[in-house]
C-alpha cells in the first residue's frame, strides 16, 4: 500500500537527491518517458504493492513489470516500504521539486531575477537588494491587480496570500504594505485601487 508521507530518512536514502536538482529531475523525466515504467509507477502510486499487482494494474507482462520496477528502484522512484510493500518515493519527488524551485537561474536581467524569486506563480522569497525587490514587487502587482480596478482589503489579502504560500520570509500583510509604499496600490477607507497605467 502506498503512503503520501515522506520522511527525512526516506529523502536521505533516495539515490541522487544531492545531485544537481535540474539534472536529477531530467533523469527522472527520462526514466518516466518510457511507457512501461510510467505505467508501473502509476500502478504503485494507486496502491499496487507487489510486482504481481503492478503487472495486473498496469496491464504489463511479468517480464516487462520486473524490468520496469528494476529501473524505477535503481533511480529511487520506487522503494520497498514497510513489510516489503512497494511504495513511491514521494520524498524524493518533493525534495527535487523544492530544490528546483529554489535553484537560481543564469543571467542578471529582469527575467533571470523573476525566475530566481518567483516560481509557478508563487513568491519564493523577496530579494535583499532593493532594485531587485522593486522589480519583483512590480511583477506581483501587475500579475495580481487590474489597473483602475478597486478591491476590498479581503480580496487584496486573499490574492497576496496566494503569492506567499511558498515564501519563507514574507507574509501577505508585509507584501501589501510594500505595494502601497511603492504606489502599486492606493488605499482609501479600506478600498485598494491599482493605479491606471501611465
Amino acid at each position: 500500500m502506498t503512503t503520501d508521507s515522506g520522511t527525512a530518512a526516506e529523502t536521505e536514502a533516495d539515490p541522487g537527491v544531492d545531485a544537481d536538482p535540474s539534472e536529477r529531475a531530467r533523469q527522472l523525466i527520462g526514466l518516466l518517458a518510457e511507457e512501461r515504467r510510467l505505467r508501473a509507477l502509476a500502478a504503485v502510486a494507486l496502491g499496487a504493492d507487489t510486482p504481481e499487482r503492478v503487472a495486473e494494474a498496469a496491464g504489463l507482462s511479468a517480464k516487462d513489470t520486473a524490468a520496469a520496477l528494476l529501473r524505477l528502484r535503481e533511480q529511487g522512484a520506487v522503494t520497498d516500504g514497510p513489510a516489503g510493500a512497494l511504495t513511491v518515493s514521494y520524498g524524493l519527488f518533493r525534495e527535487l521539486a523544492r530544490r528546483e524551485r529554489r535553484a537560481p537561474r543564469a543571467g542578471n536581467g529582469p527575467d533571470a531575477v523573476l525566475d530566481t524569486f518567483v516560481r509557478d506563480g508563487r513568491l519564493v522569497r523577496l530579494p535583499a537588494k532593493w532594485t531587485r525587490k522593486k522589480l519583483v514587487l512590480r511583477h506581483i502587482a501587475e500579475q495580481t491587480f487590474e489597473p483602475g480596478a478597486a478591491y476590498p482589503e479581503r480580496i487584496v489579502n486573499e490574492r497576496l496570500r496566494a503569492w506567499c504560500e511558498d515564501a519563507d520570509d514574507i507574509d501577505h500583510v508585509t507584501l501589501r504594505r510594500y505595494l502601497v509604499d511603492l504606489h502599486h496600490l492606493h488605499r482609501s477607507e479600506g478600498i485598494y485601487r491599482c493605479p491606471e497605467a501611465d
